[in-house]
């Protein structure tokens, strides 16, 4: 009974009136050509797909799930899966953005995140079966061996070929440091890989003819921790070398996971025997080509909860404006019947409301994290590329962390709206609140995505990168504090970049005495940053719906009360994060271990 409409008026409102893609593009020579109306057609097909094919087997998906057959190892992915799967190749969605000299289309970066966007809404299980390829595509492109680029590159691009990326071990999840799967060189340029590997979506499936695997092992030689890890390529079927399929390899499903959601995707427990893989990179480096990878897999997941917070608020809008339940506080609003729609109760706004404003506004991040992306591959300005790179930097875990725990409470916030009819499965709500949990978990938890934004990206360069940011949002600010109208929206958005500045400092002078303190504040620095960088970007809508709010377009309407509603009802949670960020890791750890 769920339904889902592509928000192509608001994309096109964020690329074209705010972001103003096309001219950013023209600075670019790879993508000089790319105008408006190419944009606009390809995401309206890309709509179309993710609408019409994919999202009418989300719901059968979960239900169904995916089948082990323990005997040979293969996965069946659910009814209907492979066949959408033979769709989205032949209409040559998975070379949108990847490079021409490997059969890509060479389109931006941002149109394919808009593409992922409604694909994620309309079925984020089965988009991580295409989703990851994307991450080993981009790895295997900034490190591969011009052989492996030959062999991988054309076959992931043309989606004939699907891939994944094997970290996580049953005894080690984010730290990758204590991995054991072994790497043993057998004197011809192939290593045997050796290891068991968990949590692996998509690892095993029957929607592609091969799936590349990106292993991290360690070779004999490796020295302990992190700096002993390397980088391999196994395909689940060696390839000849015509480039045809050759035989099983040994790397192989020996199970998998029973989950809270996102049940359509095969989450395997993926066994290396002895499999036959070739080294990514230089030896002992392998993380720093799987951060290729895991970034990339970052901002994906980032997408993944932006799609279900806008596929949940349409469906939670539909639900509001239908079903009748008691009176409006100030009188009957629909006098011909017995009750009022829920949609009149101030709450139901607010929850509605909520929804609305971390989609939108995670649309505007996500479009400008990609835009940015875009400018640091193509733009011929060295200066540039750097300036974009250090902000991708900075923005990445707050992209992935900031609306995963957005998505978490846009989604429980439109199943609360169904009520009772929201817990049970025939709605498809309780689908999207179970399949956005796991986003706040994998690819580093949202924990991991703060220490990392506090300690690496601010504290440790002295908050070069930070105030980057900072010189964009007071640039906007001494731009429009002269406006009258952008009073309400720009003075707010200064008050917390000032209050940004001083928590940074103070955290950081507080680390110099304890590095705990940054693991205490870095979960509400991270929340605090992730509404400084969404006051900005509802700022900037706010300005473009100010100039047109007049024109009877009644879009220009909404956005602007939305972006009212963001800074009066969702902004002032910064206040109270800055002082629980301030009260320091003390109340924290003081309590011993044994009165737990």
């Amino acid at each position: 009974m769920a339904q889902y409409t592509p928000p192509l008026r608001d994309m096109q409102f964020v690329l074209h009136e705010m972001l103003n893609v096309v001219d950013e593009f023209k600075q670019m020579p790879a993508h000089a050509e790319v105008d408006a109306d190419t944009i606009n057609a390809i995401l309206e097909e890309g709509g179309k797909f993710a609408s019409e094919v994919i999202f009418p087997i989300n719901q059968t998906g979960d239900q169904e799930g995916c089948t082990l057959d323990k005997a040979t190892h293969e996965v069946t992915a659910p009814k209907g899966f492979k066949e959408a799967y033979q769709k989205y190749v032949e209409g040559g969605w998975p070379a949108l953005s990847a490079d021409p000299e490997y059969g890509g289309q060479g389109l931006p970066i941002t149109v394919n995140q808009c593409f992922y966007e409604m694909m994620n809404s309309a079925n984020q299980a089965w988009t991580m079966y295409p989703g990851l390829s994307h991450g080993a595509y981009e790895a295997l492109h900034a490190h591969g061996t011009p052989e492996q680029k030959k062999t991988f590159l054309p076959k992931l691009t043309s989606g004939e070929w699907t891939g994944t990326m094997c970290l996580t071990e049953p005894h080690c999840g984010t730290d990758l440091g204590l991995l054991r799967t072994k790497a043993e060189p057998q004197g011809d340029g192939t290593y045997r890989i050796t290891g068991q590997k968990i949590f692996i979506s998509a690892g095993e499936h029957n929607l592609a003819e091969n799936i590349v695997h990106l292993v991290l092992a360690r070779l004999p030689d490796a020295p302990q921790g992190s700096k002993g890890i390397s980088l391999f390529v196994v395909p689940k079927f060696l390839v000849n070398a015509d480039g045809s399929v050759g035989e099983r390899n040994k790397i192989y499903c020996g199970g998998l996971e029973h989950k809270m959601g996102i049940h359509g995707n095969a989450t395997a427990q993926m066994v290396l025997d002895g499999a036959v893989g070739t080294l990514v990179g230089e030896p002992h480096k392998g993380l720093q080509a799987m951060f290729v990878m895991m970034n990339a897999a970052r901002l994906g997941v980032g997408m993944q909860s932006l799609g279900l917070t806008e596929v949940a608020y349409q469906n939670a809008v539909a639900y509001a404006k239908d079903r009748i339940q008691m009176r409006s506080l100030s009188g009957p609003k629909a006098t011909d019947k017995p009750a009022d729609p829920i949609i009149v109760h101030p709450d139901v706004r607010k929850m509605l409301l909520t929804a609305r404003a971390y989609a939108e506004g995670g649309r505007a991040l996500s479009l400008w994290t990609a835009l940015l992306i875009d400018r640091e591959l193509s733009s011929t300005d060295e200066a540039a590329r750097k300036e974009a790179a250090d902000l991708v930097a900075l923005v990445t875990p707050i992209v992935k962390a900031f609306l995963t725990d957005n998505g978490w409470i846009a989604t429980s916030h439109c199943m609360q709206v169904f009520g009772g009819h929201g817990y049970i499965a025939e709605w498809g709500m309780e689908q999207y609140v179970r399949d956005a949990r796991i986003n706040m978990i994998y690819e580093g938890t949202n924990t991991i995505q703060s220490l990392d934004l506090l300690g690496r990206k601010v504290l440790a360069d002295n908050g070069a990168k930070l105030k980057k940011f900072g010189k964009i949002v007071a640039t906007f600010v001494e731009e429009e504090g002269v406006n009258e109208n952008m009073q309400e929206f720009i003075n707010p958005l200064a008050d917390l970049g000032d209050k940004v500045t001083k928590l940074t400092t103070e955290i950081g002078m507080k680390a110099f005495q304890n590095p705990d303190e940054v693991g205490g504040a870095a979960v509400d620095y991270l929340r605090v940053c992730g509404h400084l960088v969404f006051a900005y970007f509802w700022a900037r809508m706010a300005k473009v719906a100010l100039a047109k709010v007049d024109s009877g377009d009644p879009f220009y309407k909404a956005k602007l009360i939305t972006a009212r509603f963001y800074f009066a009802k969702l902004l002032p949670e910064t206040a109270s994060l800055i002082r629980t960020a301030r009260a320091g890791v003390k109340p924290l750890m003081e309590m011993d271990e044994a009165l737990f």
